[in-house]
């Protein structure tokens, strides 16, 4: 049995936002995420080339569609989905756990640079062809986050 995402988020909380909150104090809030979300990236960026290179799917929509249900599990993610096609995948996030998580903790910034901005360098991973754009995030106070994959024109897996 594998252990959820949202669990694994949970888990490190415990140690990333005691960690995070003494580099800030440290280093300057601006110099102390921009490090985090730095190494992070590197992590989540290979993240989603090992995603990529398992899953051998051409059809983006079908690749994303199958993360996303990978975040969504054990009841993380609400979300509909508005467009899903070869070379798209587009969708609203209506309810995050994440966001409920980090709010409870008080420390939704926190969850911001620790969850959110993991989305756009997991997208890099999935190839130079292969574009994510958010407009807002719930854990920002948004009433939904806006994702929306698309794979470049001329683009081809």
């Amino acid at each position: 049995m594998s252990v959820s995402v949202i669990e694994q988020a949970k888990i490190q909380a415990q140690v990333l936002v005691p960690l995070v909150k003494a580099l800030q104090a440290e280093l300057g809030e601006a110099r102390a995420n921009a490090l985090v979300r730095k190494s992070l990236g590197d992590l989540y960026r290979r993240f989603g080339e090992e995603f990529w290179k398992a899953k051998n799917e051409s059809d983006l929509g079908k690749a994303v569609s199958s993360a996303f249900r990978t975040y969504a599990r054990d009841d993380a993610l609400a979300y509909d989905v508005i467009e899903q096609t070869h070379d798209a995948f587009a969708f609203d996030v209506t309810r995050c756990a994440y966001a409920e998580f980090y709010k409870a903790l008080g420390e939704p910034e926190l969850g911001f640079v620790l969850v959110c901005t993991a989305d756009f360098a997991t997208a890099e991973g999935f190839g130079p062809d292969v574009k994510l754009t958010r407009t807002q995030t719930i854990m920002q106070g948004a009433s939904h986050c806006d994702f929306r994959y698309r794979r470049d024109a001329g683009g081809s897996r």
